[in-house]
């Protein structure tokens, strides 16, 4: 079935990990995909992959950081393709993992200006061209950190925690244009949990026995289709709703300490 012919859809920060595995589902759902991404080269890389599967694709180079770059990202879809029916608010820019206290203010900003307000950004340009079409979904992304609080996260969790109020106001008001906004919470085998992987062995083996289903998510086989059915007709009637797409981490949850820092400490 191809959920998503005839619709055009913006992803951004598709250049790897979950946003590529994202592209690819939607490319195989009928989708045409534009990859907005900040890194040329894995940009150019992912449409030409979304080509070979016969999808039309277009890389444009954003800088989610940037209002103008989203806004021309967004034209950019309409001028290539007729409009836009889809928009997925995926990428960020990390900051070090560092303590609550010696996160800086240009840290938070940077957080806050990849996620917050390049979500907010590109909600707003997408809505007239949404409107335009009869409708449209917006999927935002959010993350299990917030809700356990995960140590060295600060600024991230504080951004992530802003884009559910955002997710939830949209879909409270944008109802009225049959526009449905939704949010998920991933966990998969990304960019992050390679470097980790690569880095700590065993972190693969122990982040799988952390779930449930005890296995770590693939970005295209387990991420790319539930992003693909809130995008589809399939979920015309949910909005509003964050889900978590982690193969069960939320019901444990996970201790984020670091080994090296005290319980108490004066």
């Amino acid at each position: 079935m191809k959920l998503l012919r005839e619709r055009v859809a913006l992803i951004t920060g598709a250049g790897g990990g979950i946003g590529r595995g994202v592209a690819l589902s939607f490319a195989k759902a009928g989708a045409a995909v534009v990859v907005a991404e900040l890194d040329e080269q894995s940009g150019t890389a992912v449409a030409q992959e979304l080509k070979a599967l016969g999808a039309r694709a277009l890389f444009v180079k954003t800088d989610v950081s940037s209002k103008e770059d989203i806004e021309a990202a967004i034209q950019a879809s309409v001028d290539e393709f007729g409009g836009l029916d889809v928009l997925v608010n995926n990428a960020f820019a990390p900051t070090p993992n560092v303590l609550l206290e010696d996160k800086t203010d240009e840290m938070l900003a940077q957080t806050l200006n990849s996620t917050v307000w390049a979500a907010w950004w590109a909600m707003k340009a997408a809505l007239p061209h949404m409107k335009a079409r009869g409708g449209g979904k917006i999927v935002n992304f959010y993350s299990i950190d917030t809700e356990i609080g995960a140590w060295l996260h600060g600024d991230y969790n504080t951004a992530k925690s802003a884009i559910v109020g955002l997710t939830r106001s949209a879909a409270s008001e944008w109802g009225r244009f049959n526009i449905c906004v939704n949010a998920v919470a991933p966990t998969a085998m990304g960019a992050t949990f390679h470097k980790l992987a690569a880095e700590n062995p065993g972190f693969a083996e122990m982040s799988a026995s952390m779930r449930p289903l005890g296995r770590c998510g693939d970005p295209e086989e387990d991420i790319g289709p539930v992003v693909v059915f809130l995008a589809s007709e399939m979920s015309r009637f949910i909005t509003g709703e964050t889900i978590h797409v982690d193969g069960g981490l939320h019901l444990p949850g996970y201790n984020s300490r670091p080994k090296d820092v005290p319980v108490r400490e004066y």
